[in-house]
């Protein structure tokens, strides 16, 4: 499997050096830093094989972190391994830079043996990893042998002696909606990604059970989803059987699964723009309209209107909601917009003045992008129609279910 994981800063030094196997030596970090740190701009794939030796790496806030390897890996499940280092990292020091590394360096390489044995990935479950690599900040009241069975036991990702006071469980329903319009007003290209994260604070070994609205369920009728992912806890033969999402939780937040959808896709929002050039003046008019319910309401909006880059001033007006403004470094109109009811309609109109150039310069028009975030609304019509909790004890449960719609790529071309 891998042979090495190294942890560079920006500058290309080695925080981190862990070897698993001989075939690799402790000067292949000089490879990785030569041919990858150095000549950022050529690099693209985050898979770069020198001889008969390959690196994966990853960037992550001003961090490195790289595995290599050299046999034919499969490099799905090496990505997977480098990302929940990550939140490995983020879990035990809150953030993972330059500076937490530096700081808890001997907890970072104790991490490192315990979740790779020989190059081959270990228990990485953040909850027992924390029983027995401790801080002072994470400290462990479980006898060895509670450990022990936790780690090696069915259900590594919970111990039996959890209690609540009140038992709750909370499930979010978290979609990403892509976007792409052409200047005509077709859609290009039109995809949810989404996620379902649940905060578990349940008694005992709760059994869950989950369903949704999804094509395969309901005769049809209902969402058709796929790529979906689970978290381990899942059963998935009893998902491919008859759809149940079936499941131990773990204790606290984690993400329950994954999913796509194509088709079908309810858009929140309709953007129409109309920009005219007109010599050394640019006029705009766009107009926002919410296609959602009008007991909902857009939140946090931005939106980004593209300027030729040799816009000097600007006359802006918006009717409606929100608040507009030029900004010269991003060489965009950005538009403000703290709440937006559903069904309603603002707009924008402005008129940006060019500065006067010697040899003018087309202007490529980058599209319009939105950003967003709707409560209670999915843009798949995802909707979780049950959740069951079943535990020896019978204790009543309480469950609760929010629904969030963000943008992920939305773009409108002009």
């Amino acid at each position: 499997m891998l042979s090495a994981v190294f942890i560079y800063n920006q500058k290309g030094e080695v925080l981190i050096s862990r070897l698993y196997r001989h075939d690799v030596k402790r000067s292949v970090a000089d490879v990785f830093r030569v041919h990858v740190i150095a000549s950022v701009g050529a690099v693209r794939s985050p898979v770069t094989t020198l001889g008969s030796t390959t690196f994966f790496h990853i960037r992550y806030d001003n961090l490195w972190v790289c595995a290599v390897a050299r046999h034919n890996v499969n490099a799905a499940l090496v990505f997977e391994f480098l990302y929940r280092v990550l939140g490995l990292g983020v879990s035990y020091f809150g953030r993972f830079d330059e500076s937490a590394v530096k700081s808890n360096f001997v907890l970072v390489y104790e991490l490192l043996d315990e979740v790779l044995d020989f190059g081959y990935p270990q228990n990485m479950e953040v909850d027992t990893l924390k029983l027995y690599v401790t801080t002072e900040s994470v400290r462990s009241r479980v006898e060895a042998p509670q450990i022990t069975m936790q780690a090696t036991g069915a259900t590594t990702w919970r111990r039996q002696d959890i209690v609540y006071k009140k038992n709750e469980a909370f499930v979010d329903v978290i979609e990403a909606v892509n976007l792409l319009v052409s200047a005509k007003g077709t859609v290009l290209r039109s995809d949810v990604q989404g996620q379902i994260v649940m905060r578990s604070f349940l008694s005992g070994m709760p059994e869950c059970k989950f369903g949704l609205n999804d094509k395969l369920q309901m005769d049809h009728a209902g969402v058709d989803i796929a790529d979906c992912q689970f978290h381990q806890c899942v059963r998935l033969g009893k998902f491919d059987v008859d759809r149940t999402i079936s499941f131990i939780p773990p204790d606290g937040e984690f993400e329950l699964m994954r999913y796509r959808a194509t088709d079908a896709i309810n858009l929140p929002f309709k953007v129409l723009p109309v920009v005219r050039e007109r010599g050394r003046t640019v006029e705009y008019e766009v107009l926002i309209k919410a296609n959602f319910s009008a007991k909902l309401c857009a939140t946090n909006m931005v939106v980004t209107v593209p300027t030729p880059p040799s816009a000097t001033t600007c006359r802006i007006k918006v009717t409606g909601a929100g608040k507009a403004k030029y900004d010269p470094e991003e060489n965009a109109l950005v538009w403000r917009i703290s709440r937006l009811q559903g069904l309603q309609e603002t707009s924008l109109t402005a008129v940006v003045d060019l500065a006067p150039m010697a040899k003018p310069v087309p202007w490529s028009r980058p599209p319009i992008s939105l950003d967003f975030q709707v409560l209670m609304f999915t843009a798949s019509g995802l909707l979780v129609r049950f959740l069951k909790v079943f535990e020896k004890s019978n204790y009543h449960s309480v469950k609760w279910v929010r629904y969030m719609t963000k943008a992920g790529s939305y773009q409108v071309r002009i």
